[in-house]
């Protein structure tokens, strides 16, 4: 896989937490710096993730985020919430995929075509928000670079999502639909 430019930077994220006294911390329970793992075409960082809602703030939300850290959920949680940040290679299209949440995904970095199975694309920019509800969809990266001689090349894409668990997703046929992640590089979801 292509490394990492330059201009994307690792991912940090900032824990708070609570001190005896109730004043607020940040929490050392693990590094800012969030791991990369890589899947076909993409990195994936898992941000946080919790196992249940309403959450936990008794510091138990600390120690099942570690240990999603040591074996990632899959995209989705069932009972939880996730918050993940998918760095796209130049030009690639993910797997044409499902999961039983509803997404907020936000471009960061670069622009990306969220495409619908239905063949119906948005092209989205940094900071456009999609608001993916249990639909199957493929992200292509259609960022363009400027290299440092002037030439246009394709450009990675950052991208920022936060997975909720929602409800079965019924068609009026009476059909349900679930989850499917062929190709992504992805365990089932939990």
């Amino acid at each position: 896989m292509t490394p990492l430019p330059k201009t994307l930077p690792d991912v940090k994220r900032f824990i708070t937490t609570h001190k005896d006294d109730g004043a607020a911390i940040f929490s050392t329970a693990v590094s800012d710096v969030v791991p990369r793992t890589p899947v076909p075409g993409a990195y994936f960082s898992l941000a946080y993730a919790t196992s249940s809602l309403p959450i936990s703030l008794q510091n138990d939300d600390l120690s099942i985020y570690g240990n999603y850290l040591k074996e990632n959920p899959g995209l989705a949680i069932s009972t939880g919430s996730v918050c993940r940040v998918v760095d796209i290679g130049p030009g690639v299209t993910s797997a044409m995929h499902r999961t039983v949440s509803l997404d907020y995904g936000v471009v960061l970095e670069g622009e990306v075509e969220l495409i619908l199975d239905s063949g119906e694309i948005r092209r989205m920019q940094k900071g456009d928000i999609a608001i993916q509800r249990g639909t199957c969809h493929a992200w292509k990266n259609v960022t363009v670079s400027t290299a440092a001689d002037g030439r246009e090349e394709p450009g990675w894409a950052r991208m920022l999502y936060v997975l909720l668990p929602i409800d079965p997703v019924v068609i009026d046929g009476g059909g349900e639909l679930g989850e499917s992640v062929p190709g992504m590089g992805v365990q089932p979801s939990t």
